[in-house]
């Protein structure tokens, strides 16, 4: 092998220089340092491949991606679809809510219009589509829900999903409302808090007479009794978030024999 010792060399003319022809290999030495400062190397084809380099991906997440490759990292994050029931009292209530990708066992909060957050005293997992939470909700308002899971992916509702309101409560005593002649005119109120309508669930009122929906009157002129007849019904107050509550009441038509002997 020959040798050639020298410090520098430099280009006869321009300011190329070539090491070696085409298919020549060059070695450079363990322990020596090929100092590149401030210099340029150029590839044949322009640019340094990722197959000319001994490490040419990294890996993220358990997935190799190749040096100037890209790759999305993303998290998982819950999300809600819907929950059941949508209105609830102020005592303790079960609510499932529906979505995706819950971890075992998710936080669940309700929170409502000025941000007040109340835990949910209890959650159970059923599957990564379906949990069910329990809240006592003292407060009547609106709420969103927000689902966090253990690895701190989070959702909030984008809107407020659930109603915490009084179901209609009935100030007018069950049973009867009284008795009226046949053919009389007959007029009873019923009433109950919260309530915005009123209707016949079951049962018959006295012929000639209604129900007035909006305001629970019971009104007209008895028609059709030919008996002593006592007419049960009931009716069932019903508020605007759609809660009910329901109520039996009654009504006895009397029917008197006069002088002449004819009915009244």
């Amino acid at each position: 092998m020959s040798q050639i010792e020298v410090d520098k060399i430099i280009p006869q003319s321009g300011t190329a220089l070539q090491a070696g022809e085409n298919g020549d290999t060059i070695t450079v030495p363990a322990g020596a340092t090929l100092n590149l400062t401030n210099a340029t190397v150029t590839y044949p084809d322009g640019s340094v491949q990722n197959v000319d380099l001994a490490n040419s991906s990294i890996t993220i997440n358990g997935s190799a991606v190749s040096l100037g490759g890209s790759v999305t990292i993303g998290e998982t994050k819950p999300t809600i679809s819907a929950i059941n029931p949508s209105v609830i009292e102020n005592t303790q209530t079960a609510v499932t809510i529906t979505g995706t990708n819950f971890v075992s066992v998710p936080t669940v909060e309700a929170i409502n219009s000025t941000g007040g957050i109340t835990r949910a005293d209890t959650v159970s997992f059923s599957s990564a589509t379906s949990i069910v939470a329990n809240f006592t909700l003292p407060v009547d308002g609106t709420y969103f829900i927000r689902v966090e899971n253990n690895d701190g992916n989070a959702v909030r509702s984008s809107s407020a999903l659930l109603t915490v309101s009084d179901a209609p409560a009935w100030t007018t005593a069950a049973g009867s409302l009284g008795s009226n002649a046949a053919g009389s005119s007959i007029s009873y109120t019923v009433a109950a808090t919260n309530a915005t309508s009123f209707a016949v669930q079951s049962g018959s009122l006295p012929g000639g007479t209604s129900l007035n929906t909006s305001s629970g009157v019971i009104s007209g002129t008895e028609s059709g009794a030919t008996n002593e007849t006592t007419y049960s019904f009931t009716i069932r107050a019903t508020d605007a978030e759609g809660q009910t509550a329901d109520r039996a009441f009654s009504i006895t038509i009397t029917v008197s024999i006069n002088n002449s002997g004819q009915l009244n």
